[in-house]
């Protein structure tokens, strides 16, 4: 279901952008007085206007109900134990402070330490 939806929005979106495109501006009108009118096209004189602003209000209506469906969609199938980021973000500094000490930073005991003036030894790496 989310992935149609998801397809749905993609076309919806490029036909919005195609049928904006298509529209003209409000200084397009000047350009009919010169002959270039567009009473003989098969909408008519004022016919192409309104099928375009209808079919983009349309389009921008399907638009809309789709993004909140996927948006339903979504946040239905988060988990709710998860919460908001604001509470995961509030409740990581509480788990990070309990977080045990590891036992390598102890110090080292009197009979491994090297004695005064002696060098110490160093580590044996296998190979």
């Amino acid at each position: 279901m989310y992935t149609i939806l998801v397809i749905v929005e993609v076309l919806v979106a490029v036909g919005l952008v195609g049928l904006i495109l298509l529209q003209h501006g409000k200084g397009a009108d000047a350009g009919a007085a010169f002959g270039s009118g567009a009473s003989g096209t098969v909408f008519g004189a004022r016919g192409s206007a309104n099928f375009l602003s209808r079919a983009t209000g349309a389009l921008a209506t399907v638009f809309f109900i789709v993004s909140l469906a996927l948006a339903y969609l979504v946040h239905g199938q988060r988990d709710a134990s998860e919460g908001s980021v604001v509470d995961r973000l509030q409740q990581a500094p509480a788990a990070q402070t309990a977080a045990p000490a590891p036992a390598a930073a102890t110090a080292p005991t009197p009979e491994s330490a090297p004695a005064a003036g002696e060098q110490p030894k160093a580590p044996v790496v296998p190979e």
